[in-house]
């Protein structure tokens, strides 16, 4: 693809990287055939290949409009379309920078500015959100149907571990995770301790930043980042083996910081290490011996990959392995590539567009009957148990002890 970039982006670190990729681009279209937001609208610019014009244009120095806009709003970030592209093309990585110039240049309406930020902010803010979900989960059961699925039910995270360990990993609590799931990441503490694990707390670690930067706020999500990389480096510095991230979102873009804050002398070979050091959890268990782990009662699961799992992190299969190691029966789901819609705050931003992925997604899944579905990542896993007929699961819950 030819480009020409216009004179205020051109010469910038933003402007350069948008050229590369831009230029990697062959516009072959074999994206469309995986986007999801393409098989349900069937317009072109609600595709990656035409998003990519949109982009082009607009650092070319076409004039921007709400249209614009709107069609890249509508990208969930799956980044199906990089498992798929031949040539290699980082889009995930243009629409986020589109995204954020996008917002510079034209100015969203003042509900939408205020929505989006009460978004940014009431969910990285544990002080907030915890009190606000336990409100609604204490008043749940007066809600009508439609409301009160929108409102899981309180979880009780059982006991964490406190035995100290010669092995040592950091955990990424993550921002809201801890509130709406503290079982996922007490389930990963008691599992790891049982390997002879320790996961050491960093308290002021927070949101990994993934929603500033898919909501457009890229100095915001580069704060996060660097108030991450304070909080752990005291114990990369000791030694710690990893950092395990336990919802796979999250762990997407913390394998990126390396590149995000590549320009920043303060931080760029510390973010490189950090990078380096993060984990899903899939890929920790992977290389341990799980058999103080295999199924007593062996279930019949439908898993469901989160596109940050299986496109983002390039780990389709890794779960499933381990499960089916356990003795698990692993059905299949057709069209397993897909995404559910959830796609962070796409389901509270999109919810028309969500709520058709979502059924799409829970037919496929419960097709074949399965006694519950398991997937990896608590965005994906709230959204999908709001319509679904079965139980829905993080994985690591079916190998907890306290669970079993």
């Amino acid at each position: 693809m030819q480009t020409r970039l216009a004179d205020f982006i051109r010469d910038t670190p933003q402007g350069q990287e948008a050229d590369s990729i831009l230029r990697s681009c062959v516009h072959c279209g074999f994206c469309n055939a995986t986007c999801p937001t393409y098989q349900l609208l069937g317009d072109e610019l609600d595709g990656p290949r035409g998003r990519i014009y949109l982009m082009k244009q607009m650092l070319e120095g076409a004039q921007v409009t709400d249209v614009t806009r709107r069609h890249l709003d509508r990208c969930l970030t799956c980044r199906n379309c990089e498992t798929t592209c031949p040539s290699g093309v980082r889009y995930g990585r243009l629409v986020d920078l589109g995204r954020a110039l996008i917002e510079q240049r034209v100015p969203r309406a003042p509900w939408s500015r205020l929505q989006r930020w009460a978004l940014r902010k009431g969910l990285q803010a544990p002080w907030l959100f915890t009190p606000a979900l336990r409100v609604g989960q204490w008043l749940r059961p007066l809600m009508p149907a439609g409301l009160r699925r929108r409102v899981p039910a309180p979880r009780a995270a059982g006991t964490r571990p406190s035995a100290s360990r010669a092995r040592k990993m950091l955990l990424l609590e993550g921002c809201v995770q801890p509130a709406l799931a503290p079982d996922i990441n007490a389930a990963t503490a008691r599992v790891l301790d049982r390997l002879g694990i320790e996961l050491v707390a960093a308290p002021r670690a927070g949101c990994c930043g993934a929603l500033d930067a898919h909501l457009g706020a890229t100095e915001a999500a580069h704060r996060a980042m660097r108030r991450n990389i304070d909080a752990w480096w005291p114990a990369v510095e000791a030694g710690a083996e990893a950092i395990v991230i336990t919802a796979s979102g999250c762990g997407t873009l913390v394998k990126e910081y390396g590149h995000e804050l590549r320009h920043d002398a303060a931080y760029a070979d510390k973010a490189a290490r950090i990078s380096a050091l993060a984990r899903d959890l899939c890929e920790v268990l992977a290389l341990e011996s799980l058999d103080a782990f295999a199924a007593s009662d062996p279930q019949r699961i439908a898993f469901h990959s989160p596109c940050s799992l299986q496109h983002g992190q390039q780990l389709k299969g890794v779960v499933e392995g381990l499960l089916t190691r356990l003795g698990h029966e692993l059905v299949p789901v057709r069209d397993s590539h897909l995404c559910c819609g959830s796609a962070g705050t796409y389901s509270l931003l999109q919810p028309e567009l969500s709520a058709r992925l979502l059924e799409n997604r829970l037919t496929h899944l419960q097709e074949q009957r399965p006694a519950l579905i398991a997937t990896a990542n608590i965005g994906c896993q709230l959204h999908l148990a709001r319509e679904a007929g079965v139980p829905v699961v993080h994985w690591i819950s079916l190998l907890d002890p306290a669970a079993r």
